[in-house]
């Protein structure tokens, strides 16, 4: 009886609690059901069905290239950057494509420049980043950059939330043709949004010219106008909140030009930094209101925007409601920022252009596979990779799934190459590889590339591995469709993708620690629609890493401990 009494009370003390907090939101102006969406924090609410997808003039292709990361971490410097550059031109690797030279964090100074912007180490980096990106060039290759969607980067030193057209631009001059954008001191920005009492639209160095006022907007979903008391006009739009609702207008000027949105909102207590996107004629501008802490009732924030000759649309909105959807809004915009950059810089220096490869590196925690293409060229699916076995697995085991999401110019990034680090086998390092070219994943290398030039054992299997035309040429099949697990025989996994030119691409992993037998009848490739493979009597079978060439109607193999078997099938 008494269990029964306190399970009452906790009932009854929750829904007083829940009916407290609908309430004072409801006073608030903001939509309390609208709210309750944010619990679903990794789930993407906003509608970006009509938003086109990314395109910015890159290779449509899995990007190829080295970045510092794996081998340098913070120890990097520019001639350690340059030598690495130097064995990718002339070991031959370039040749088989590898032409971008990633520079992972530590590159910057933790000071921005006199003008506000990123520089690199004064120490590490005597020369400059747009020195080393020219001497990058003049070796054939293209060189990449790093920076983080926070106010710092992992490693502590100055990232982009907040800056993202400037250090755009400042890429963009340089001569940097990719970014890897990272996660670290992210910060959320939040679905709430004050009441706006009205907006005042003026000139700068003139008085206000326009007011825009609650009575006058076009309200769309559960936005409103509501009256409040402490606030001098005595209303004010609402509602707005978790992409509750949007308050619309016209306004009609004589002449464009810059102007200053004045926006007279009502001050909250109980909530942390507040939010609101006005967009004129499509360009989306942001306001943060700070938590209230003054005496007064009623504030304001500016925002200077573009309007131009003659009638603008104008709409208030705030279409934030989970951790997904802010994420996506701030990924989009440096995506945004780096496209318009290079296209500024282009028209600017006169030189052609160099669109900026954009990696979205949000370790797949909020989905991007659902959101990504309309906001970059990849995306990261998963948590850092290690150099062990393990953690290689577990990687290809997520990302493997995400196959159906795998298309020309978006791209599931499972991480860099750990070929050649740790403590990994040869059969290990070729599984890898090959793994990485059926899920038509980036191929970046993270070794110390500067260990291939001894000409020893080691580093001629690692070339031979990294070189193999054939996966490179699966890799970047035109279609950019990776794998799919079709079946399993005794425990070996087989996946298998289609190619541009009718072929099919298989492969059969070995995740055991002892050798495994198949027998495969190639008949069954003909089953599967993902694939289009047509069924006929024999077929050519290429086998990608002896080179031997077959015809036949079947595959039958021995696959070593955690080892794989690569072929390219073709009608025959």
């Amino acid at each position: 009886m008494i269990a029964l009494i306190v399970c009452l009370a906790i009932i009854a003390v929750a829904l007083i609690a829940f009916l407290t907090w609908f309430f004072s939101m409801t006073a608030e102006g903001k939509c309390p059901l609208c709210a309750l969406k944010a619990f679903k924090r990794s789930k993407l609410t906003m509608d970006i069905s009509e938003t086109p997808d990314y395109e910015n003039g890159v290779s449509p292709l899995p990007l190829m290239g080295w970045s510092s990361w794996n081998t340098l971490r913070n120890h990097i410097s520019e001639e350690a950057i340059y030598d690495c550059a130097k064995v990718l031109s002339q070991s031959g690797l370039a040749e088989a494509g590898y032409k971008y030279v990633n520079i992972d964090d530590c590159w910057q100074s933790n000071i921005r420049d006199e003008n506000g912007c990123l520089q690199g180490d004064l120490e590490s980096f005597p020369s400059g980043m747009k020195a080393l990106c020219e001497k990058i060039n003049a070796l054939g290759l293209k060189m990449g950059i790093y920076s983080s969607n926070g106010t710092l980067t992992c490693e502590d030193m100055p990232a982009s939330l907040g800056n993202e057209e400037k250090d755009a631009k400042t890429f963009a001059s340089w001569g940097v043709e990719y970014l890897k954008y990272d996660y670290c001191h992210h910060e959320i920005v939040k679905g709430s949004t004050p009441i706006i009492e009205y907006v005042d639209i003026n000139r700068v160095g003139e008085s206000a010219q326009i007011r825009l006022r609650p009575e006058h907007a076009k309200y769309e979903g559960r936005a409103k106008c509501v009256k409040c008391s402490d606030l001098p006009s005595k209303q004010g739009i609402a509602f707005l909140n978790h992409g509750a609702g949007s308050a619309s207008y016209e306004i009609d000027v004589p002449s464009g030009g810059d102007f200053v949105f004045t926006v007279h909102y009502r001050k909250n207590y109980l909530h942390s930094k507040q939010y609101l996107q006005i967009i004129v004629n499509g360009k989306t501008y942001e306001l943060f209101f700070p938590k209230g802490m003054a005496l007064t009732h009623d504030a304001r924030a500016q925002v200077l925007i573009k309007l131009r000759n003659g009638v603008n649309l104008v709409k208030l909105c705030n279409p934030i409601a989970t951790r997904a959807d802010s994420i996506y809004l701030q990924y989009q915009k440096m995506g945004n920022a780096l496209r318009e950059a290079s296209k500024a810089w282009a028209q600017y220096s006169g030189c052609e252009e160099k669109p900026i490869t954009y990696s979205i590196c949000e370790w797949g925690f909020n989905k991007p596979w659902f959101w990504g293409s309309k906001a970059g060229n990849m995306w990261r699916t998963t948590f850092d990779i290690t150099p062990h076995w393990l953690r290689i697995v577990s990687i290809y085991n997520k990302n493997l799934k995400l196959y159906k999401y795998s298309s020309p110019s978006h791209i599931n990034d499972p991480d860099m190459l750990e070929v050649g680090n740790g403590k990994l086998s040869e059969e290990e390092n070729k599984s890898h590889f090959a793994l990485w070219c059926m899920m038509a994943a980036p191929l970046v290398l993270g070794n110390d590339l500067r260990n291939l030039t001894d000409n020893s054992a080691k580093s001629r299997s690692l070339l031979k591995i990294l070189t193999n035309k054939s996966l490179i040429l699966i890799d970047q099949d035109p279609l950019v469709k990776s794998a799919k697990k079709i079946g399993k025989i005794h425990g070996v996994e087989i996946l298998a993708r289609p190619l541009s030119n009718g072929d099919a691409a298989i492969c059969f992993f070995n995740k055991s620690s002892r050798i495994k037998t198949v027998d495969f009848s190639l008949d069954l490739l003909c089953d599967e629609d993902y694939l289009e493979f047509p069924k006929c009597r024999e077929y050519q079978i290429h086998d990608l890493w002896s080179d031997e060439r077959l015809i036949g109607d079947s595959i039958k193999a021995n696959i070593v401990k955690h080892g794989v078997k690569v072929y390219r099938i073709s009608a025959n």
